[in-house]
């Protein structure tokens, strides 16, 4: 085990250090960002390198045989193995971080287990991920993207060697207490998926075509598809601009084709709840949804006048 205490202003170095675990720390006032952590701790291992490499952040729990699993899965296929990573609301939190812990499970559960059950890969989740040594010492991790996990799935699927999605490994984490820490560590997340979608998505997509390499195809699909409350606004928002292009041009096809998005939409979520989130969302927490939909339209609206593109640690109590 190997500990990277990474720009620390606490104890986490000398707390691992006593419970007899390696430590190395890195301090750079112009470098920050996970991937430079990475990175770090990857040439650290050059020394007396592993076969396996499984990434796992310090505020994640392992559960049960995980390590195990993924190790297995990651040596069996030869390529990065991403576990199950499910974020939980703290304690007697508000519905609102009920929502959003529903919505992790969608994106982070329902989503990848479907592209799965379909023998395709998923994006990588940013802890509780294996990689073949030999696969990750020739990646570049040493950027200050903030969301470099998704990058970082994507530039193995251009290799075709994709991540893989293994939901018998599982590993949570518990969504920040402090509420400056939620809005910081959301508007990380949002801000850098949105900013892929528009910065590298189209080159993504077309270089995906070109070489034939459906790896790359379906991850960068599943890239493009926005944050599930975004997601939302928009069908929305084309739902009532094909109603007023209906009553001047007497056209309902282009509306009511809209409106069966927003129907598939909604029958999804709603079959989503009754699979997996029933133990977290009571059935009358659902009227709540579009509340936080909305709740998340200054956020959006900040991606365009004041984008997030600088990583930042998030605090967590």
């Amino acid at each position: 085990m190997l500990v990277v205490a990474d720009n620390c202003d606490d104890d986490t170095a000398e707390i691992a250090k006593a419970n007899g675990v390696e430590v190395i720390q890195r301090t750079s006032e112009n470098q920050r960002g996970k991937g430079y952590a990475l990175d770090f701790g990857v040439r650290y291992l050059e020394a007396d390198p592993p076969d396996i490499v499984i990434i796992v952040d310090a505020d994640c729990i392992v559960h049960d045989d995980a390590l195990n699993r993924l190790a297995f899965e990651c040596i069996s296929l030869g390529r990065p193995i991403q576990a199950l990573y499910l974020m939980n609301s703290p304690g007697n939190d508000g519905l609102k971080t009920k929502v959003a812990e529903f919505a992790w499970v969608v994106k982070n559960w329902v989503r990848p287990l479907g592209f799965l059950r379909l023998n395709l890969p998923c994006q990588l989740m940013g802890t509780g991920m294996a990689f073949p040594w030999l696969l990750l010492k020739e990646a570049d991790l040493s950027s200050g993207h903030i969301v470099e996990d998704m990058k970082l799935g994507i530039d193995f699927a251009r290799l075709s060697k994709a991540p893989h999605f293994c939901p018998d490994a599982l590993v949570t984490s518990t969504f920040p207490i402090n509420a400056e820490g939620v809005k910081s560590q959301r508007t990380r997340w949002e801000h850098g998926h949105l900013g892929m979608i528009v910065k590298e998505g189209p080159a993504l997509l077309r270089e995906s075509l070109v070489k034939a390499n459906l790896e790359q195809l379906f991850m960068t699909l599943d890239m493009c598809v926005p944050p599930l409350a975004m997601l939302i606004i928009l069908i929305f928002a084309m739902s009532l601009l094909g109603a007023v292009l209906a009553l001047f041009n007497h056209q309902l096809y282009p509306w009511l084709y809209v409106w069966s998005l927003l129907v598939t939409m909604a029958i999804s979520v709603i079959l989503a709840w009754l699979k997996y989130g029933r133990n977290i969302l009571s059935i009358s927490h659902l009227i709540y949804i579009p509340f936080y939909v909305l709740s998340k339209i200054p956020l959006y609206v900040k991606f365009v006048v004041k984008r997030q593109v600088e990583w930042v640690r998030s605090r967590r109590d």
